[in-house]
């Protein structure tokens, strides 16, 4: 099978980073955002081989070893590579795989080009069958554990960096594996019981309230919590259990696709951390994510035991103007307008928000639990969700004693799209800017953390919004061949000062962004420290016309494959470097280690020649700039607490070993939580720091029978009052505009 590489190659060029999971918390999916969409039936045969194997391995295969940018062939070096990613991806925890287990996996460590060629995966069922038959072992080894009160009065610790584990040898070494974890759960479920029985004073809130709000576990209502300790245990452990049962029941269950996109990325990992394939459910996601709105009935799922339960509704969506599903609901079954309804306990989230998703207009019905008990059946007619939260937002923020309010944009992605009326990043910037000039703003702020990147057009386009003409970006290919992206559009939105706040998750398209205004002099980047890194093009290549797929027995999905290598317009790459602010500030998350650099497989940087731009004539002297604000920042007990925060956690994340004696476990668990409410900044409870008008004063609320109004623009803009990281950027636009 030949594709046609020069052709597909061009489809869709993307700048965007790649996003893993966090934890292994219970999934938390939309149908109004990120949720997927299966397109595959659960496979009840785990190892058996679906028909599109053949069709996809080729065509993945082709693309890695002609498209990709280091062009590297798929041999039994690249395999070796690909079967330890598939190994770490496959039991991450190391809490269901014997070292036999793994051992016998790796008679197909030098096999993976071979499988791939021949168009059979022969890891990925092996894998996948091993990995369920050890899930039912597990299942039986959890449940039993849990059956019986766990002695919690040992003097022991257990380890939960599993990167300092190895694969247990025997059920035995697994089950003392289990038993440690399930102990340090209980201890974790009994304080939340015994935290919601204690009065909260000065000492409490803030401490275990906090922990509440970020704790994935139900919470337990008073009444329903046991009066002495033993029954405290005996609930943490029946709520375990039945959670476990859930989270197996799920395991045991993948679709058909699952086990051959594990072994697939697993292979496009090991070429590089941005190339990946994404199966027909996952596609489907990240269209909604570019475009930042779909057709359902919005509303945040996510798994919660055997059930899917609602987390939120979107406000003016289908179910928040219908008024009837609410928040804590579980989904016991989904139908339409005909047929029988589905039982969906037990099934995987995605195939679940598959069957609630729907064009505009169709019905659909869902039986659902009350936290009551009570059942209900619930009719919502579909409609266009727009997740408001995917677009820029404007206000302008006037600190006290200022003259002149300074503009501010939050840009949370690169998004964009090709249908009419679609909107893009690059335009509603351009808006927002067009707005600001003409109230006069002393400056603008364009906050771009967290920002992962997107389409590169809207980059080009967004940054030629700020400089007069010239060169933007340069991307080279893996020949050599360079191409220098311009702005050509003459002139500017807005040519006053101007402040780009960035942070190190803020990536790719975000970099190009940053980058270029800071080559040019054009704005002063602020930050928390280096980008993210990602300083690489992805093209998204639709495998159904690839291979000629039309009409044929089932989708086959896209792959994201890294084609070409982009560079600062001074001739450096991000790659692995980012983008260093030219003023860093305080970083909240100094204690993560994240960015390319810490990627395996990451694509070394790289310098070229610079392209030739003309510099921005700046009226402000960077240097000076850097030095007033780190004087500022010295003197802000914010800043402090921040950095003193950041540190502790840090020491914290690595200290993994943690006891299981209750008593020493309870005293850690108060040490730890007193040393870090004494250095808790509490943003959102500080000083206001300056007002804040929206740009676009929120709509009038959808109507919703007994409902409460969308009161989400009006908390983002009190918690924006009070971000410290933005008030020091407007203190380095008044520098800026007097000249200094």
């Amino acid at each position: 099978m030949r594709l046609r590489l020069g052709v597909l190659l061009s489809l869709s060029l993307l700048a965007c980073s790649a996003k893993g999971p966090s934890g292994e918390s219970p999934r938390r999916f939309s149908d109004a955002f990120d949720a997927p969409v299966a397109t595959a039936e659960a496979s009840p045969t785990s190892g058996a081989a679906d028909p599109r194997e053949v069709k996809l391995s080729a065509a993945i295969r082709e693309l890695l070893e002609q498209g990709h940018l280091l062009q590297l062939p798929a041999d039994d070096q690249l395999s070796r590579a690909a079967f330890k990613v598939y190994l770490e991806r496959l039991d991450p925890g190391k809490m269901f795989l014997l070292k036999g287990d793994a051992d016998a996996l790796a008679r197909h460590a030098d096999r993976i080009d071979d499988e791939l060629r021949a168009g059979s995966l022969d890891l990925a069922h092996d894998g996948s069958t091993l990995f369920i038959a050890r899930v039912d072992k597990v299942d039986a080894m959890v449940a039993d554990l849990l059956s019986k009160p766990l002695d919690l009065t040992d003097e022991e610790y257990v380890e939960l960096d599993p990167k300092k584990l190895e694969f247990a040898t025997t059920e035995q070494e697994l089950r003392e594996r289990w038993r440690q974890r399930l102990e340090l759960e209980v201890l974790e479920r009994v304080a939340s019981m015994e935290g919601r029985l204690k009065p909260k004073d000065a000492a409490t809130v803030g401490t275990e309230a906090e922990d509440d709000k970020n704790d994935d576990t139900p919470a337990v209502p008073k009444s329903q919590i046991p009066t002495t300790p033993e029954g405290r245990e005996a609930k943490a452990r029946t709520d375990l259990a039945k959670a476990y049962s859930g989270r197996f029941a799920r395991l045991r269950t993948p679709a058909t696709l699952d086990a051959a996109s594990d072994v697939i990325n697993a292979v496009a990992a090991a070429y590089d951390p941005h190339t990946s394939y994404l199966p027909p459910a996952d596609k489907a996601n990240f269209d909604i994510q570019m475009t930042g709105s779909l057709e359902g009935i919005g509303a945040v799922l996510r798994e919660r035991d055997h059930y899917t339960e609602v987390v939120e509704l979107v406000p003016g969506g289908a179910s928040w103007r219908h008024g009837r599903l609410e928040p804590g609901d579980l989904i016991l079954s989904v139908g339409g307008d005909r047929g029988e309804p589905i039982d969906v306990v037990d099934m995987r989230i995605d195939e679940v928000v598959k069957m609630i998703r729907g064009p505009k207009g169709t019905v659909v019905r869902l039986r659902v639990q009350k936290p009551t008990g009570d059942e209900e059946t619930i009719a919502i007619t579909r409609d266009v969700v727009v997740i408001e939260e995917a677009y820029a937002r404007g206000a302008l923020l006037t600190p006290p004693r200022a003259k002149h309010p300074y503009g501010y944009i939050y840009l949370p992605s690169f998004y964009g799209g090709q249908g009419d009326g679609q909107r893009t990043a690059a335009g509603d910037v351009r808006r927002l800017l067009h707005d600001m000039k003409a109230r006069k703003v002393a400056g603008v702020v364009i906050d771009i953390r967290g920002n992962g990147g997107g389409y590169l057009g809207d980059a080009v386009e967004m940054t030629g919004l700020l400089v007069d003409k010239g060169p933007v970006v340069q991307i080279q290919d893996s020949a050599g061949r360079r191409e220098v992206l311009d702005d050509d559009e003459k002139g500017t939105e807005f040519d006053g000062p101007v402040v780009v706040l960035v942070d190190r998750f803020s990536a790719s398209a975000s970099e190009i962004v940053a980058a270029a205004l800071q080559d040019y002099g054009r704005a002063v980047i602020v930050g928390t420290g280096p980008t993210h890194g990602k300083g690489t093009v992805q093209s998204l290549i639709d495998l159904d016309r690839a291979v000629g797929n039309r009409g044929g027995a089932g989708e086959l999905g896209v792959f994201k494959v890294t084609i070409q290598q982009f560079f600062r317009i001074n001739g450096a790459s991000t790659q692995r470097e980012g983008v260093t602010p030219d003023i860093v500030l305080p970083d909240p998350a100094g204690h993560l280690e994240t960015g390319e650099r810490k990627l395996d497989h990451a694509i070394p940087f790289k310098k070229i020649d610079a392209a030739p731009h003309d510099r921005w004539a700046a009226t402000w002297k960077t240097p000076d700039l850097a030095a007033r604000s780190h004087a500022r920042v010295a003197k802000d007990p914010t800043f402090a607490k921040i950095t003193a925060r950041s540190k502790l956690l840090k020491q914290r994340l690595d200290d993994t070993k943690v006891p299981l004696e209750r008593d020493v476990w309870e005293a850690r668990r108060t040490e730890q939580k007193a040393a870090l409410a004494a250095i808790e900044p509490n943003l959102d409870k500080g000083p206001t720091r300056f007002t804040v008008k929206l740009i676009d004063e929120p709509s009038p609320a959808a109507a919703r029978p007994g409902g409460k109004a969308d009161d989400r623009l009006e908390k983002w803009s009190k918690n924006l009052a009070h971000d410290p990281w933005v008030d020091e950027s407007l203190r380095i636009l008044g520098d800026m505009s007097a000249g200094k």
